[in-house]
């Protein structure tokens, strides 16, 4: 049982960051009444967790090559439940919103470490187990997130939704601190600090401006300087990134056509699946007077599904084709999430059955090819970054999709916390159908960037993957990613090692600036068979 120690360890915290992402929708009427703050208060409750994530997955992963995996991962657990404290105490909205902040900075520190530790630490075939445990744990996180954030909120209050946390957080500080061994560190390694304060800027600016140009009209002064920040930001990002030695993100990934359809679909993919969750909890307990446990019991049919079709179907699902499992599933859960639009005064919340199974049907066809797509798109060297810029695409989407439904919804109903039922299902049916439009649209344009054909597979499973005898001394900035997808084996050939970013190296890890000898294609090996003239008798 010692062996599966560190597993345990790294899914622990995974775990309890990745619920942290749900837990919070359950309590946000509590907190509104508790804290005495709106629907743009609430917003950023959501918003300030997936922005910080967003901002800092892929810098952290490169702070962790400098100093290493473990420290960093231990730092961040402190950070994380340093930052929980302060939510559980905190007396009004700004004190939360600013908590939940650095809650996403501890978890980006856990998120772009996790599969790193586990990479390092295992070998062969106990690799693969652990990988899928870890990913069965993420997958299940957002379920466990919305009871757990019912049942902790009805029993006691909406703070233990974050107390919860620490007992958590010091078992998992002592045991990683015991069971993980040393990390290698990469000290040559930069930082770009510039591109992101650049990202997060540009990121928070424009979801500021949306939300504010809701609250108080686009024509606000505020509302539109943020707007133009953002955009000004966005622009010093990109050159940023177009000169620096060492970017954070590489715009030339941007060329790849199937790694864009990737990033488009990523972003959609919360925004369309996830974003409108806030507005569909104040429903369920302002509006129907249920509790906290009945309404994340009432949302979890959707997280129910998705684990049901991933783990049955993924075999299968494997086979298809990226257009299909990525633009074909963002589709469904586009149309999933219009039929949430049928809700209106009389309804009750089985109303959200239908559409909650078509949404979680399309998030278990995307959920676990998404990242494992983007790193196929890209070459082996730069996988890890590939995989890190989904995960960040994933909670931008969720983080404007939550400030653009709520403009959305504001703009329909007015104050979400302080209307009549007619009127709020007004603004929910508008933001659903807002959210719908983005998943069919996004999903469409992603179906047609993609090349057909079943010769664009997705990834195995990770149990019928290639596992290499010893484990390599990856940097943690080339294995991130979120969800059930897993990185991608590529075998080399025997004379060449596979690069430090790609989770199946063997041995050493190669020396920068050094060639990358690909495996060979075994259906053009076939095709040149096939092709010989037959022998002369």
């Amino acid at each position: 049982m010692r062996k599966w120690l560190p597993l345990f360890a790294a899914c622990l915290g995974t775990l309890m960051l990745l619920i942290d992402v749900t837990i919070v929708n359950v309590a946000l009427p509590d907190i509104a009444a508790d804290l005495g703050t709106g629907l743009s208060g609430l917003q950023w409750v959501v918003d300030g967790y997936a922005l910080a994530l967003a901002a800092l997955l892929l810098v952290l992963g490169s702070l962790a090559d400098r100093i290493g995996a473990k420290p960093t991962y231990l730092a961040g657990l402190v950070v994380f439940a340093a930052a929980s404290l302060a939510c559980g105490i905190a007396q009004s909205s700004s004190i939360l919103v600013a908590a939940r902040a650095l809650q996403g900075v501890g978890g980006a520190a856990m998120f772009a470490t996790t599969l790193s530790l586990l990479h390092a630490t295992y070998t062969g075939r106990d690799r693969g187990v652990a990988f899928g445990a870890w990913g069965a744990v993420a997958g299940a996180a957002a379920g466990i997130g919305v009871v757990l954030g019912g049942v902790l909120t009805d029993l006691l209050s909406w703070r233990w939704i974050f107390f919860v946390n620490l007992p958590i957080a010091a078992v998992t500080i002592v045991v990683s601190a015991l069971v993980f061994g040393p990390s290698a560190r990469h000290a040559d390694r930069r930082i770009d600090v510039a591109g992101m304060v650049a990202f997060a800027g540009a990121a928070t600016a424009v979801t500021y401006g949306v939300i504010r140009g809701g609250e108080h009209g686009w024509t606000d002064a505020q509302a539109m300087a943020s707007l133009a920040a953002g955009a000004a930001a966005a622009v010093a990002f990109a050159l940023i990134e177009s000169r620096t030695a060492a970017p954070m993100f590489p715009l030339t990934l941007l060329r790849r056509r199937e790694f864009g359809a990737t990033l488009i679909a990523a972003t959609g993919f919360n925004f369309a699946a996830f974003a409108a969750s806030p507005l569909i909890s104040l429903w369920l307990q302002q509006q129907l007077h249920l509790t906290a446990l009945q309404a994340g019991l009432s949302m979890l049919p959707m997280a129910v599904t998705a684990f049901v079709v991933s783990g049955v179907f993924g075999r299968p699902l494997h086979d298809l084709a990226p257009k299909w499992t990525i633009g074909g599933g963002l589709v469904v859960i586009g149309a999933g999430t219009g039929l949430l639009a049928t809700i209106d005064t009389g309804s009750s919340w089985t109303a959200l059955l239908l559409g909650y199974i078509v949404v979680g049907v399309g998030v278990g066809v995307m959920a676990p090819a998404l990242v494992a797509v983007g790193m196929a798109a890209v070459p082996p060297q730069q996988s890890g970054t590939a995989a890190g810029a989904v995960n960040t695409a994933r909670q931008l989407g969720l983080a404007l999709g939550v400030a653009v439904l709520g403009t959305v919804f504001r703009s329909a109903a007015g104050d979400g916390s302080r209307i009549a039922l007619p009127q709020f299902v007004d603004g929910l049916d508008a933001a659903v159908i807002m959210a719908s439009a983005v998943g069919i649209v996004l999903g469409a344009i992603a179906f047609g960037l993609f090349h057909g054909g079943r010769r664009h597979r997705n990834p195995r499973p990770p149990s019928e993957r290639y596992s290499p005898p010893e484990p390599a001394a990856v940097p943690s900035s080339e294995i991130r990613h979120r969800g059930t997808a897993l990185p991608i084996r590529r075998p080399e050939a025997a004379q060449a090692q596979a690069p430090p970013s790609a989770p199946g190296s063997t041995g050493a890890v190669r020396p920068p600036g050094s060639p990358v000898t690909a495996p060979p294609d075994p259906s053009a090996v076939v095709r040149r068979w096939r092709s010989r003239p037959p022998r002369r008798s």
